[in-house]
């Protein structure tokens, strides 16, 4: 992927050809679309406003899954879909997605008995067409406390043990859109689209963007127009002569975070709210974090946070599920908060629309593409992609071929030679100025990557002059060089996650790696105060302060 120090020769490019798709939004399924189209032939450009994966797509539960609940509302072919989905998903990217048993307790009145758990897993088995080794069980009540001990003990009837798989979201959509940019595609950030461009038959052939970096305007010019992005979906559409023939409606999702030594949850959960909805528990980096919600949400798309009552509502799920477990506001390290854009659906209740995806396309050749999972995003491309193949000749370009295309970083073999990569790699670690232990984090975060996060490494351990361990500059000069990091919050919140399950290192951290970027990207006065008050700000929204100015 280029450096944040080529944004100029970025913009050239972008500006000077006329591609075959421009994809508008560089969350999961902008990113999913680049990589589909230039893997098929296809000359590609994607531009995103922000950073990259930085609305929904950095902020969701952070697991590929099958969307077992949707079987209740009988969406039996998207279950069947995404299902299926997750194992392509984990075998393309082993360093970012893993295994997660899942820990679904049933109670009396609860939302799933035993009778419909055992054949609502049984039917997720199959439909996801789920390998042997990761089918379901049914445990008896004393084999459920036994997996979870805090678990609510009254009323409790047994529970289903099933797989999912877990991931970093945001890290996942870098690595597709690293992917798209090896195939060719051009990918920037910080490029606003602010109009369109028509021909005499008023069909849309292009784009004017503004580098939100340089304040530089481009045009860039393309056969075919994808609008991927997601909340924003609707304004985008307004840019367009458009007919309005479908409508997003935008809910907010928000997770705590919560030490285990507070909440010592030693066993992934999904279980029962005490008004019938389903919210996940899950441990992770000696961290318990907690949601999602779902809820109605007309405010400031680009910045939500949680509220008191998100907070509120969700400790009150624990205590209701987790009665031993003592915990408040004030043990709560950190929040994020993430919209959806689903499609609109008279009378629905939040967590009753659907999560399906559609693609329509308007009347001057726009396409737009909304809802969907991130589970999906890989069929979610396929198919839009089939769609602008054959509006462009068919004979040109080849079939979809990324079922079987391993993501950056996932050149290690498959997860069956997943382990024995990272043993060879935490060895490799100490020959570079690293530890053991510096090494497996590295080599399981990045994946066939980290060699460049060695090199690094070795280049800084005698030449730098800053504070920051060894590890955590290497892989900053990485995430600048490599994954277009261009403000210290790209990094610490999308590119290592350091915001919501480090939140002392992001504290310990943050006014020295602006410093590094500083110097390396020859930030402005006004662009280090700008970027000051983001890192202060999000900190305090994350961490439930007030904030004293918004981003």
């Amino acid at each position: 992927m280029k450096s944040s120090v080529e944004r100029e020769q970025i913009l050239n490019t972008l500006n000077f050809y006329e591609f075959d798709v421009l994809v508008i939004g560089g969350g999961i399924t902008g990113a999913g679309i680049a990589l589909d189209a230039a893997t098929r032939g296809m000359s590609v450009a994607l531009v995103e406003m922000q950073d990259f994966a930085a609305g929904t797509s950095s902020r969701s539960t952070k697991l590929v899954h099958g969307g077992l609940r949707y079987l209740k509302q009988f969406e039996v072919k998207m279950v069947a879909e995404v299902g299926k989905e997750r194992e392509i998903v984990y075998e393309n990217a082993v360093h970012v997605t893993e295994p997660e048993w899942m820990l679904l307790p049933f109670h009396k009145k609860g939302t799933f008995g035993p009778m419909t758990t055992s054949v609502g897993l049984k039917m997720y088995d199959f439909l996801a067409r789920v390998k042997k080794e990761e089918k379901r069980q049914m445990l008896s009540p004393d084999e459920t406390i036994q997996k979870e001990p805090l678990l609510r003990s009254k009323g409790l009837l047994g529970g289903g043990y099933y797989v999912e798989y877990r991931t970093d979201d945001a890290r996942l959509t870098l690595e597709v859109i690293k992917k798209a940019n090896e195939k060719g595609a051009v990918c920037l950030n910080y490029a606003k689209v602010k109009s369109f461009v028509y021909n005499d038959e008023n069909d849309v052939i292009g784009a004017e963007v503004i580098d939100q970096v340089k304040n530089r305007k481009v045009t860039i010019h393309a056969k075919k127009i994808v609008n991927a992005t997601g909340p924003w979906v609707d304004t985008v559409r307004a840019l367009d002569a458009i007919d309005n023939n479908k409508k997003l409606k935008l809910t907010k999702g928000v997770h705590i975070v919560i030490d285990q030594k507070h909440f010592p949850l030693q066993q992934a959960i999904y279980f029962d709210t005490p008004d019938k909805r389903m919210i996940f528990a899950i441990p992770r980096e000696g961290k318990t974090y907690i949601g999602t919600t779902d809820t109605f949400f007309e405010g400031d798309i680009q910045n939500p946070v949680a509220s008191k009552e998100d907070v509120q509502y969700l400790l009150q799920a624990i205590h209701y599920m987790f009665p031993t477990v003592q915990i408040s506001e004030l043990n709560v390290e950190s929040t994020w908060a993430g919209v959806r854009p689903l499609i609109f659906e008279e009378g629905k209740d939040p967590s009753e629309i659907s999560r399906k995806d559609e693609v329509w396309q308007s009347n001057s050749g726009l396409f737009t593409i909304a809802g969907g999972k991130l589970t999906g995003y890989r069929k979610m491309a396929e198919s839009i992609v089939d769609i602008i193949s054959k509006q462009l000749g068919d004979h040109h370009y080849g079939p979809c071929v990324t079922k079987h295309l391993v993501l950056s970083g996932g050149n290690i073999g498959g997860s069956e030679n997943f382990a024995a990569f990272i043993t060879s790699k935490e060895q490799l670690a100490l020959s570079y100025g690293l530890s053991i232990e510096e090494g497996r984090y590295l080599a399981k975060f990045y994946g066939s990557n980290v060699d460049k996060i060695f090199q690094y490494a070795h280049l800084l351990k005698t030449s730098t002059t800053s504070t920051l361990p060894l590890h955590v500059l290497a892989q900053l000069y990485y995430a600048i060089h490599d994954e277009m990091a261009y403000s210290p919050v790209d990094f610490l919140v999308r590119r290592i996650g350091m915001l919501y399950f480090h939140v002392d290192q992001y504290k310990a951290y943050k006014d020295e790696v602006l410093q590094v970027m500083k110097n390396l990207l020859n930030y402005s006065e006004q662009e280090m105060l700008k970027f000051q008050k983001q890192l202060d700000n999000l900190l305090m929204q994350a961490t439930l302060k007030e904030s004293r100015e918004t981003i």
